[in-house]
């Protein structure tokens, strides 16, 4: 149906002020829609040719009038051909509105942009998306907030006032306020570039903020046990349950690189026997979905064995009794302690054990590898090969050390 676009103006001289004058009015018409505003202009009623919606008169305000209704007609028409180029709903309503700079739709928001992209972040949990990437999410969502509120002393900001700047304070503030390291910032300015790319793709914001923005990493040093660490913890009696309990669960980890969360969630499903009747786990890694495939050897399958009718495991349909990821990491320092072991030990501490002890320290080629901790290429597993190189440095280093002090 063609449209139908009008612009009037007209006097209403039933309504004369003091001075005897009569408003100039406005009324722009879109098919059958009819919006009526007045300009803010008044005209004597013997001056206004209702043909020429034009003041007859020659003297200076009379022109001034008719420049002003000619710049208002033609800003007028310029908008219905800017909302008809851009493929908009046009309405009279609008067009009166933009003319008048008042916005006709709700400013997108930042955190509004991001509470949309964690709710659906909530549906896909368990399908497309792990728990922990939820989880990480929502923190940068209050990382955001704050960060918002300590800046700018606001609950929240137009997604477009989101620029270069505002990244570059959003890096500082977590690096100062949250106390965040280089790394976990870059991890939660990753998480932001994702609700900015939203914007950008719904051409809510016209310039990405990150272009000049570089996303770097510093290179960590991975905790690993060595072979002799292992072995101290694997052969220490613990009269504690809990402490027991943990330290099965960290020396499982370290003969199958199973993460924290895939150790966690490993059930009877997972485990499947070949035609040759070795032992596999078959397990799609929580975090990124990538299938791993690991042979059970038999230290891990001695610990499946003894977990087999635990109480927590009957009742969770898991394999092991595996707690809190908070609870582990605590009572895994105890472990070290009682040990005499220096190092950090966490729950990721088996998966590295597993990567350079028990694989690639026995000549398991770097492929395979990366096939049993399901990595979907061998860029990380080759991660866990450095650190095994400066650990044979040392120890190659310190046997030069005591040929030396022979001589």
């Amino acid at each position: 149906m063609k449209r139908t676009f009008s612009v009037l103006f007209f006097v209403k001289r039933s309504r004369v002020t003091k001075n005897g004058e009569v408003a100039i009015q406005l009324k722009v018409t879109v098919n059958k829609e009819k919006i009526e505003v007045t300009i803010n202009q008044t005209i004597n009623p013997n001056l206004w040719n209702s043909c020429t919606e034009k003041a007859t008169g020659k003297d200076r305000k009379s022109l001034e009038i008719n420049s002003r209704l000619d710049s208002i007609r033609f800003r007028l028409m310029e908008i219905y051909r800017e909302m008809e180029i851009d493929g908009e709903d046009i309405t009279a309503r609008k067009i009166v509105n933009k003319y008048k700079g008042i916005e006709t739709e709700p400013k997108i928001t930042l955190l509004y942009v991001f509470q949309e992209h964690n709710q659906r972040c909530h549906k896909l949990e368990g399908k497309d998306m792990s728990r922990s990437t939820v989880k990480r999410y929502e923190t940068a969502y209050r990382h955001t907030q704050e960060f918002i509120q300590f800046q700018y002393k606001k609950d929240d900001i137009n997604i477009q006032d989101v620029n270069y700047q505002f990244v570059k304070d959003y890096e500082f503030f977590l690096k100062t306020e949250r106390n965040c390291n280089h790394n976990s910032t870059m991890k939660y300015l990753k998480n932001f570039k994702k609700i900015i790319r939203i914007a950008l793709a719904n051409e809510w914001l016209k310039k990405d903020p990150f272009v000049n923005f570089k996303m770097t990493y510093e290179e960590v040093e991975r905790e690993f046990l060595e072979l002799h660490e292992l072995e101290n913890i694997m052969n220490k009696e613990f009269e504690i349950e809990r402490l027991s309990n943990v330290r099965d669960i960290l020396v499982f980890c370290s003969f199958t690189g199973l993460a924290f969360s895939d150790v966690k969630t490993l059930s009877k499903e997972h485990l499947v026997t070949d035609n040759e009747g070795t032992l596999w786990i078959r397990k799609q890694r929580v975090k990124t979905n990538n299938m791993c495939n690991i042979p059970l050897l038999d230290i891990p399958q001695k610990i499946l064995e003894k977990y087999k009718d635990h109480p927590v495991c009957q009742k969770k349909g898991v394999l092991l009794p595996v707690l809190s990821n908070q609870k582990m990491n605590t009572y895994l320092r105890e472990i070290a302690d009682v040990c005499g072991i220096k190092k950090t030990i966490t729950t990721h501490t088996g998966r590295h054990t597993f990567a350079t002890v028990t694989c690639l320290a026995n000549g398991v080629t770097m492929e395979n590898v990366a096939k049993m901790l399901g990595h979907s290429d061998t860029k990380m597993t080759q991660q866990y090969a450095k650190v095994l190189d400066k650990s044979i440095l040392r120890d190659m280093r310190n046997v030069n050390k005591k040929f030396l002090l022979k001589e």
